[in-house]
């Protein structure tokens, strides 16, 4: 087994599904945090200059979707045929592409909060109506077990109840499927473990 080190900062954030993976698969790494006081020393020193990365055996991997790809690879977790594969990526890339729009360096408080308040109640009702539909019936999203994509929603659905508890009200689904990520006895025991973070 290669020798894991994470590196992010102390909050869940876009290291979080990396973290879900490991706690899963239950494979042993060392979760390094660093502090925001460290980050202009730290930050030249890495490849493209962004966190999370991941040391594998002295190589260091960066963006974490990549990673988290890299680790979920011949597991269930991917999905189990390739168009499992793909339909897990696109719902991923889906999550992805709605948290990137947030503004989350803005210095700006008044800036950030106008923004994220049009995203979270004129953008976010779409996405959640689209994975609403696409869930529809089902247990998880894609195939008959858990896929990392259903851990990101989890993931990405509590980062946003931070800002608007009431955004799943209409989506008891959606709900869940977060209570069912959250029950899977792994992530439930990384959730109690984990150092608490507003993010």
């Amino acid at each position: 087994m290669p020798n894991y080190k994470l590196t992010y900062f102390n909050m869940r954030g876009r290291a979080e599904i990396i973290r879900y993976i490991f706690a899963y698969l239950d494979i042993k790494y060392e979760d390094h945090r660093i502090e925001q006081a460290d980050w202009p020393q730290i930050k030249p020193t890495l490849p493209f200059g962004k966190i999370p990365i991941l040391e594998v055996d002295g190589l260091n991997l960066h963006q974490s979707l990549a990673i988290a790809r890299y680790l979920a690879k011949n597991t269930d977790l991917a999905g189990k045929t390739d168009l499992e594969q793909c339909q897990v990526d696109a719902i991923v890339d889906t999550l992805d592409d709605f948290m990137s729009c947030f503004p989350w360096a803005e210095k700006k408080q008044d800036v950030k909060d106008q923004i994220f308040n049009e995203l979270l109640t004129c953008e976010a009702p779409h996405l959640l109506q689209d994975l609403d539909t696409y869930l529809g019936e089902k247990e998880w999203f894609i195939g008959n077990s858990v896929t990392w994509a259903d851990f990101y929603w989890e993931i990405c659905s509590t980062t946003l109840l931070v800002f608007k508890p009431d955004l799943l009200d209409i989506h008891p689904r959606l709900v869940t499927l977060r209570k069912k990520v959250q029950s899977i006895p792994a992530i439930a025991n990384w959730i109690q473990q984990r150092p608490q973070t507003k993010l």
